[in-house]
């Protein structure tokens, strides 16, 4: 009988030091802020926890960079494109696989093997020359999202010797949605990830609400300076990516020739599209819909978005009379 009432008190009293640890273990959280440098950008990362996690996110970032960067030479990229064979990587296959999703669905608005153009341009590794029709003609018969297949056995292969990729417009997403699984498994359900404008958000903020995300004014300034506000929507639970022509340009004499480059024409997109912000489950997705979005044009992009419902999207334009307009989808909040 005693040895009964032993064991009833113990298990008493293993339940009260459970439950004073575990609230101990939540009053202990608080909302914590991780900042820096990544990718030519910054980033910006706040979420509540009980513990620092700066190490951590700056590992993931830097599994990223290992992975996908066309400026680290030791990088899984790198040596794809330098045409050697490469180990599998989990980050690499994750988007190179996802990006021909993407190419497909699209018809090849969004491309990653446009890096070659992107370079002629004077958007990458080389310096802006006279671009002619015969070197973009040229070109274009090494860029195209069917010079290659991927499959989970081999990897990523290519078709064409002189296919190189350029990741740019769907890394920074990736690498967010990276930084979010991370937290999450970690224990945080409250945060926010943002790198360059990129972001994604969960549960709440500190105030206990959603959180809030701007939309820039599409103001020509490549330096990067100036960041008016055209909109701020309330998220959670998703991804919000933006991609536009008003940071990266340059003038040729008066023409501005702008970083988006069509992969069918192999030339910067002219038309009056300014600015696409999408909302996806996944950053990675946001961020390749939105550049194929800067590719199609305002009037192809809606078509396409009738057709997906799965994606919000937020337009800004330039009108006939070049006065800034705005158009967003069903279901886009407000």
């Amino acid at each position: 009988m005693m040895q009964e009432k032993y064991k009833r008190l113990l298990a008493f009293l293993f339940l009260l030091l459970l439950a004073g640890g575990t609230w101990y273990i939540l009053s202990s959280k608080e909302f914590r802020t991780s900042e820096g440098n990544v990718f030519g950008t910054t980033y910006h990362i706040k979420y509540l926890s009980s513990q620092d996690l700066d190490a951590d996110i700056r590992y993931a970032l830097s599994e990223v960079d290992y992975a996908l960067s066309m400026f680290n030479d030791s990088s899984t990229l790198s040596a794809f494109n330098r045409g050697e064979d490469i180990p599998r990587n989990e980050c690499f296959d994750a988007v190179v696989s996802t990006a021909l999703e993407i190419s497909r669905e699209t018809d090849g608005a969004f491309d990653i093997t446009v890096a070659p153009l992107v370079n002629l341009w004077g958007f990458g590794f080389k310096h802006r020359e006279n671009v002619t029709s015969d070197m973009v003609d040229s070109i274009r018969t090494f860029v195209g999202y069917k010079h290659l297949s991927y499959n989970r056995q081999k990897g990523l292969q290519r078709h064409h010797q002189q296919v190189s990729l350029d990741c740019g417009a769907i890394a920074k997403g990736y690498a967010v949605d990276h930084v979010a699984q991370m937290l999450y498994k970690k224990g945080c359900r409250n945060y926010m990830v943002e790198i360059g404008g990129e972001v994604v958000a969960r549960g709440n903020n500190p105030k206990g609400n959603r959180w809030n995300v701007g939309i820039t004014k599409p103001v020509d300034d490549s330096t990067g300076v100036q960041n008016q506000l055209q909109k701020v929507v309330q998220i959670t639970d998703c991804a919000v990516a933006t991609s536009g022509n008003y940071r990266n340009f340059y003038y040729k004499g008066k023409r501005k020739v702008s970083h988006t480059i069509n992969p069918a024409t192999g030339y910067p997109v002219e038309h009056s599209l300014l600015s696409a912000t999408v909302i996806a489950p996944s950053c990675m997705t946001a961020d390749a819909y939105a550049t194929a979005f800067m590719v199609m044009g305002l009037e192809k992009a809606q078509e396409f978005l009738e057709k997906h419902e799965r994606l919000k999207a937020f337009f800004i334009y330039s009108d006939e009379k070049g006065n800034i307009q705005t158009w967003q989808s069903s279901h886009f909040p407000q």
